[in-house]
Formats: structure tokens, sequence, C-alpha cells
């Protein structure tokens, strides 16, 4: 059985912290707003919440606790494992009042079940794995905002800063066994994380923070999207297919390269970590660096040594002052700041600000 990991009222606190950012990703929209066109890389803004509030009905509520469904068509609308991705246009999804009806049932059904004397011993893990996975939809509907141009007011309020300190150059790393995925010792883990196995490293460097706007712009400026012996066989073909020139949401202002930052353009920060490549860019850049993005081995390592730890840091809890998580700064930040999340290798914001390769 699965050992309780998270307290009681830990789990309620969290289940109505992301009901709540959920909701509040879409009721700042405009009707207009929230009719998005097709893009395969994102869903329909109300579809993705009411995914993520079904996600946590269907494996708490219904699956778990055998509690009757919210809707019965529900299935046929919101599951993501038999509703394809293009279908998600066509479907009758409940407007916001609706996807907000929906939520509140289904986040005091969770709560209730939550604080009833006899509990599952399961229902601590499924209601973190839901929770989870709500914040991970947070963050797509994040980019789906992105993508579109939408304006993101909570964003544009807190400016991205953070005192920095220099992080420059590579850290050793020795190489040896490390024990790669999560531990089966009942605490919480994703499946893809299952389970810790032996894998022999030879020796490495990896740099100690990730790659900045400014080094990225240099690559740019080295006419590197035109370059033929600096991409992969596949990513030059993805390259021709696309036709582009400038990472995506980058373009050519009149004093240097600007980014858009949901509905806003700017100048880009040469010291602010890189997004919005995907591996072609990002391998084309290690290539012109003389350089190679590492394997998840590797990256683990330089994480987690000495001894599996649960945090780069250690086993003190997230703070705005060792990971830029939650929207803490509002945005990306400098790839430098945030001294105090350093791995025990030296090497920076291996968890939060960016997504990496």
């Amino acid at each position: 059985m699965m050992r309780r990991v998270f307290a009681v009222t830990q789990l309620a606190e969290w289940t109505e912290d992301v009901t709540a950012r959920l909701l509040g990703t879409v009721d700042d929209l405009e009707p207009d707003e929230l009719t998005v066109p097709y893009m395969p890389t994102i869903n329909p803004p109300v579809w993705e919440v009411c995914h993520a509030v079904y996600f946590l009905e269907y494996w708490v509520l219904r699956d778990l606790l055998g509690q009757p469904p919210f809707r019965a068509d529900y299935d046929a609308i919101f599951d993501s494992m038999t509703v394809g991705h293009e279908s998600r246009w066509r479907l009758r999804v409940p407007d916001v009042a609706g996807a907000r009806a929906y939520l509140e049932d289904v986040r005091d059904r969770v709560l209730a079940a939550l604080g009833a004397d006899h509990r599952d011993e399961l229902l601590p893990y499924r209601v973190a794995y839901s929770v989870f996975h709500g914040d991970m939809h947070v963050e797509a509907i994040a980019y789906c905002r992105q993508a579109l141009g939408l304006s993101n007011a909570d964003v544009r309020a807190r400016e991205p800063t953070a005192r920095t300190e220099d992080a420059s150059g590579d850290a050793s790393i020795g190489g040896g066994v490390f024990e790669l995925g999560a531990r089966d010792d009942g605490s919480f883990c994703f499946d893809n994380e299952k389970w810790a196995h032996p894998v022999e490293l030879d020796p490495f460097a990896i740099a100690r923070t990730a790659v900045t706007e400014g080094q990225f712009a240099a690559f740019v400026d080295d006419e590197a999207y035109t370059r033929r012996e600096l991409w992969s066989p596949r990513g030059w073909r993805w390259l021709q297919s696309v036709q582009v020139e400038l990472p995506l949401y980058w373009r050519r202002g009149a004093s240097g390269f600007e980014r858009r930052v949901f509905d806003e353009w700017a100048p880009i920060a040469p010291s602010r970590a890189m997004m919005h490549v995907n591996w072609y860019e990002a391998d084309a850049y290690c290539r012109w660096a003389g350089r190679r993005l590492p394997s998840e081995a590797e990256w683990e390592l330089a994480a987690a040594t000495p001894e599996k730890r649960p945090l780069p840091w250690g086993d003190e809890p997230a703070t705005a002052q060792r990971a830029n998580f939650d929207g803490a700064y509002g945005g990306a930040i400098d790839a430098a700041a945030l001294a105090g999340g350093d791995s025990a290798t030296g090497v920076r914001q291996m968890l939060g600000n960016v997504w990496e390769w």
C-alpha cells in the first residue's frame, strides 16, 4: 500500500490552490479569446481546465471512492485517453460559469473525502497525483496564452529580478555508478520514474547554468540558422520545413533582438535563461558552441548527488531564494540567480525557471 507521504491538511490546501489557479487561468479572458484557433501544441483553454478537474474527479472520486460522475457525458468530452487532440475544438464544452460549477463541486467533494475519518490508503497518492497534474495544466494554459499572444497581467505585475552571483564555467562530475530513477520506498513518484536502477557513467563536465538569451543571440548572429553543418540530418529537415531564422517569439528590433512575452514585445535580456527552442535548435547550439546536450542520467547525477538528494540543495523546503517556482518572479530570470538552490556539484537552477533539454 502507498504510505501517506503528505499530510491531509497539506493535500487540502493544495487542492484548493490548484483549483483556484486553474479557474484563474481563464476567468479574465474575453469570450473571443476563449475561442482559440486550432494548434497542435495547445488545447482550448476551458477544455483544459475541465480536463484537469475531470482527472481529479475520475481518479479520486469515481475510480477510488465509487462516487457517481458529475455528468454522464463528461467521459466523452474530457478523457484525454480517448478524446483525440484535434476533436477537442468540436466538443460541446461548458462556458466559464459551467467550468466553475464543475470545479467547485469536485473540489468540495475531494475536500470532504480528505476530511473523512476512514480514508482509503491510496487517497493521499491519488489526490497528490491529481494536484500535480493540475499544476501541469496551469502551466500549459500559460504557454497557450503565450502562443496566442494573449495578455497575462500577473506576469507584467512583477519584474523577474533576483540577486545573481557568479556561476560561470563548468562543474566537473566524477562519473561512476549512479542510481537513476525513483526508489521503491513508498514515497511519492510519477509512473515514468519507476524504478531506480544502476547506470554507469563516465566522468563529464556540465555548464553550471542554463544557456542564456545573450549566448543564443551570438549563435543566431553567426548565421547558424543557415549553416547545415551545425544541424543533425533530422534537424536540418525540420529547419527547411519551417523556414525560420530566429527562435520562436523573437524578432529583430531597431536596437537588437526582441522577444514577445505574452502580448508585449521587449528587448531580450542577455543573462536571462533561454526559452522556446526545440531539441533541434538546442542540439545545433551545442554543436556551434563545441558542446553537447547531457543525457538524462548525467543531468540527474549532477542534480541529485550525493545519495539521491530529494532536491538539488538537499531536503530543505523550496523557497524563492532557492528556485523560481509557481511564477515567484513573474517569468524566467537570470540564469545565474538563486545561488541558494545550487546542487552539491555546483550546478544552478536544476529545478524551476525553465524546462531543459
